[in-house]
């Protein structure tokens, strides 16, 4: 005979009105003594309600998002007759559930508190039968983000197995993005700087280019980057496993290798898939002629003529290349200004710079067709000004990136992924399926390293059981154009739609010693502050190095600083890092080496 009995929340402490995050079982499931039935979450604690007794579910009474106490109706189980009178077990976390110590309340990413108290960690499955190989973290891709989180997870004691559809670790950025790209601007940097030299009364003739070598050479940075990451994964006895990995279940990932097909179980998933170039229909891909910046990185050859399409970072990057190398350069771009996101007086002068380099920029213009010749690509334009046919060597695709969210099975986890393939995420990086995580591209803008390597370790520590979240108060932006661009925080143009009081002050580096002393005065450093506090908001900055000179602001908004803390910053001369500086006098009224009128 069976009984039916209610399954309630037992002793929990002192918690009280905890959120549900996650519902391990369903009606009709067969469920052992032990077996755990809900996921509950506090600001302090992570823990798994395990069932008392062994039988089916019969009804559940509670659903993911609901918050409980003790006492509080989970489900009802049928049991055999004599389990009936089982009696709730304390404490309630799953008796094979691991401690670590975690700070009292969430804090910013990698923060944690000594002497606190502790958090669950859920207590490791086994492997599912069909199995090859059981991991309590499985990472699914190798780019910067992805790396990272398994060698965090590594680092806290977790079994990790990394996945990589590639050969070599790194995904896109180490391998075909980032570091290729910054090694070829290197090469162009010193191109067009003995150029300029000439101006000086310092002559060098025409510089003889090998590409092959300058392929090498850039390969060989490459190498010796993914071959350190390699060794890394060895020393902290991370797996890896090279192949497409797709969900077949919210605890299994089918790889396909170059072997065959092998599975993977695990505890918990952090999701790092990484984006993808994005393409205008109708072009005719199959040329190899029109390349994505992967095959501008592989530098095939200089063109004669470069048609870019798409005036944002990634196209203005290669630009500057391939001009530095010799050919000559057009840029298409839809919107009507370069690099969209930038503030418009920080853009001037790039753009002034490379108008004169470049042989056309057209802005508020498409390509509508290319057709594949044996000369060449005939480019077709459409626009409010609309440039004649032309012909073209090579054409460079730099219309952004996609993400890879819906190329993973996710929906065979039950993990949700939005109309553009992203994967929504919370403040701890989970998915809608609490133990699956992602990080970068894949779970929103901005698409950038940086932010994935910080979310990696937010998503690695909360499955180790610390209590961390994904909080800055910014993410910084650098194009590596010449001049570079760097901004942070608020820019001018969203303070002005979202109706934010700020006051602005400008340094411009035509009053910089360092910048007239390296002949680069175009440069521009550009402050925002809150009118009441001074506080400030964001900043921007165009020129050389502007990528480095960035990081000090970033950490002013973070630490809160205002005009005086950074204008009462002693910083050393003659530099660049002066700069922010000299903006901040400005702010201040106490610039002396520029004359402010009095008000």
């Amino acid at each position: 005979m069976n009984d039916t009995v209610e399954i309630r929340v037992p002793d929990i402490g002192d918690f009280k009105d905890i959120d549900v995050i996650e519902v391990l079982v369903k009606p009709g499931d067969a469920v052992e003594k032990e077996t755990s039935l809900i996921t509950v979450e506090s600001d302090k604690a992570t823990m798994e309600i395990p069932s008392p007794a062994a039988g089916v579910v019969k009804e559940l009474k509670l659903k993911t998002g609901d918050k409980v106490s003790e006492g509080t109706l989970i489900m009802l189980l049928e049991t055999a007759g004599a389990a009936a009178a089982v009696p709730v077990p304390q404490p309630a976390a799953a008796p094979a559930a691991a401690t670590m110590p975690a700070g009292p309340a969430l804090s910013k990413r990698g923060a944690e508190v000594a002497g606190s108290s502790p958090v669950s960690v859920p207590a490791p499955v086994a492997a599912a039968a069909d199995a090859d190989l059981h991991a309590e973290v499985v990472v699914l891709g190798a780019g910067p983000g992805g790396y990272t989180a398994a060698f965090r997870a590594a680092d806290l004691g977790k079994k990790v197995v990394l996945i990589e559809r590639f050969a070599a670790l790194g995904g896109v950025c180490l391998n075909v993005g980032c570091i290729p790209s910054k090694a070829l601007l290197h090469a162009a940097k010193v191109v067009t700087e003995a150029e300029e030299m000439s101006h000086s009364g310092i002559e060098f003739g025409k510089p003889k280019i090998d590409v092959d070598k300058l392929r090498s050479w850039k390969d060989a940075v490459v190498g010796r980057l993914t071959k350190g990451l390699a060794a890394l994964a060895k020393q902290r006895k991370v797996t890896m496993l090279q192949g497409v990995g797709r969900f077949e279940s919210p605890k299994q990932i089918a790889v396909e290798t170059p072997e065959g097909v092998k599975r993977v179980s695990f505890d918990s998933c952090i999701i790092a898939a990484g984006s993808r170039v994005a393409s205008i229909p109708g072009f005719p891909y199959e040329d190899a002629r029109l390349m994505d910046s992967t095959g501008a990185l592989e530098l095939a050859d200089i063109p004669r003529r470069l048609l870019v399409i798409g005036g944002g970072i990634i196209g203005l990057e290669m630009a500057c290349v391939y001009d530095a190398l010799g050919a000559k350069v057009t840029v298409v771009e839809l919107a009507d200004g370069l690099i969209p996101g930038a503030d418009r007086d920080l853009i001037r002068p790039l753009a002034k710079r490379i108008e004169k380099r470049y042989e056309a920029i057209y802005l508020n213009t498409k390509v509508a067709n290319i057709e594949p010749r044996p000369e060449g690509l005939l480019a077709t334009f459409e626009g409010e000004v609309k440039p004649q046919q032309q012909m073209f060597n090579r054409v460079l695709m730099a219309v952004g990136r996609r993400p890879n969210g819906g190329d993973i099975g996710a929906e065979r986890a039950g993990v949700a992924v939005d109309e553009r393939g992203y994967i929504p995420v919370d403040k701890q990086q989970r998915t809608s399926v609490p133990h699956i995580f992602a990080i970068g591209d894949v779970c929103g803008e901005p698409m950038l390293a940086h932010k994935a390597t910080h979310e990696a370790k937010v998503a690695a520590e909360t499955i180790a059981g610390h209590k961390v979240a994904f909080d800055a108060m910014t993410i910084p932006s650098v194009a590596y154009t010449d001049p570079e661009v760097a901004w942070m925080g608020l820019t001018e143009t969203e303070a002005k739609k979202q109706g934010i009081a700020y006051d602005k002050a400008s340094f411009p580096w035509a009053a910089s010693g360092r910048a007239l002393s390296i002949g680069r005065d175009e440069g521009v450093t550009k402050l925002l502050y809150d009118k009441a506090t001074k506080r400030i908001l964001g900043a921007g900055i165009v020129g050389v190095n502007a990528g480095e000179l960035i990081a000090e602001l970033v950490l002013a908004l973070e630490m809160g600083a205002d005009m005086e803390d950074i204008g009462l910053t002693i910083h050393p001369h003659p530099t660049l890092s002066e700069t922010p500086f000299f903006a901040a006098e400005m702010a201040l009224g106490s610039i002396t080496d520029l004359y402010l009128p009095r008000k």
